[in-house]
């Protein structure tokens, strides 16, 4: 069986119902509505802010799991976290930006632990269409708000 196949059911359908508060934000972000405008914005910059954290948290768990607690992996893991918290400080298009930019660039660590049997075969099939989602969402906030 490949990789692809092998991409567990309930992760699957986790990870896309995590995929749909982007999405929601997204939507009411480009209603322009004022009611509903401001609403997706905090959506987006909170929940990416706080997904793009646990994310981080995937690699430290790894990182457990294998017994690799040094500085260097548990500290990558970290990474996410910090670039959560200074987009959520900043707020507005910038965070936004800086969220999708956190995302597409743990997308591409995501993709080297992999590589090197870090972490499951199956999990950039997951991580690959959910980040397109994501990124996406976070850049229509970014564009709906007036990057």
């Amino acid at each position: 069986m490949n990789a692809q196949n092998s991409l567990p059911t309930a992760a699957r359908w986790l990870g896309y119902a995590g995929a749909l508060p982007f999405v929601a934000g997204a939507l009411a972000s480009l209603a322009r509505d004022p009611n509903w405008a401001p609403f997706g914005h905090a959506l987006l910059v909170h929940y990416g802010a706080i997904i793009l954290s646990f994310m981080g948290g995937v690699h430290w768990g790894a990182a457990m799991l294998r017994g690799d607690e040094g500085p260097g992996p548990l500290g990558r893991s970290v990474v996410p976290s910090l670039v959560a918290l200074l987009a959520a400080l900043i707020g507005g298009a910038p965070g936004l930006a800086i969220l999708a930019a956190g995302f597409a660039g743990l997308l591409v660590y995501d993709e080297r632990e992999t590589r090197a049997g870090r972490l499951p075969p199956w999990y950039p099939f997951l991580r690959r269409p959910l980040s397109a989602i994501v990124v996406a969402c976070l850049l229509a906030g970014a564009a709906a708000w007036g990057l």
